[in-house]
């Protein structure tokens, strides 16, 4: 789909903006998600892994020829001078900074894959709970979508909220997930371990148990 778009936007001269804010920086097992479809976006939106969400900060990253359009002498009157009271923070910069460094200096990547590859193998059984219709992965980012009839086809209505039953069944064992809608989602921290994940799961099968039990 994204090369397609990217052949597109390219086609018709159309800039395509790539909304990594919550994907970006590892979280999908590259540091970028759109390299998975092998395409460089005109814009890349960025933000919270930015700085290990420490601190906001976003960032919006572009190539030489979108910067040299805003780039021109002040008479022109083509420069691009917006600016706002936050822009470029020394707090948020500085754990930007030491975030980056991180990915120079420890193997995030490599660690997330293989966190990645143990979030599959403990959602494994999940794929054939009766009452789950989905299980959905990329990197670090899982749902798992519950279903009355345990197939894509069929659905709980909206206003049953399985998800907030789920989230508030881990609330008392001390953990926090987060329901969207019949879907419960996971987007678990860098510094997880294996038997932490376990864990989670555990709790979102025993959540998910409860809220399909009716």
């Amino acid at each position: 789909y994204l090369r397609g778009l990217r052949e597109l936007c390219d086609r018709y001269d159309v800039h395509l903006i790539a909304d990594e804010i919550a994907v970006g920086f590892g979280r999908t097992g590259t540091f970028f998600a759109c390299e998975q479809a092998d395409i460089t976006p005109d814009f890349l939106c960025t933000g919270k892994g930015l700085t290990g969400g420490y601190l906001p900060l976003s960032a919006v990253l572009t190539g030489e020829a979108i910067y040299d359009c805003f780039y021109d002498d002040y008479a022109t009157l083509r420069a691009f001078l917006h600016s706002h009271s936050y822009t470029a923070n020394a707090l948020g910069c500085a754990a930007a900074l030491a975030t980056l460094d991180l990915f120079d200096t420890q193997p995030v990547l490599a660690s997330n894959q293989a966190l990645a590859t143990h979030l599959a193998e403990a959602l494994a059984p999940l794929r054939d709970h009766p009452h789950v219709g989905e299980v959905r992965q990329t990197g670090l980012i899982a749902a798992v979508e519950m279903t009355p009839q345990g197939d894509r086809h069929s659905a709980y209505a909206w206003q049953e909220r399985r998800g907030l039953r789920v989230y508030r069944h881990a609330l008392t064992q001390g953990m926090l997930l987060r329901p969207l809608g019949n879907v419960v989602y996971f987007m678990p921290p860098y510094v997880i371990t294996p038997k932490e994940i376990d864990r989670m799961v555990a709790v979102a099968c025993e959540g998910i148990d409860r809220a399909t039990a009716d």
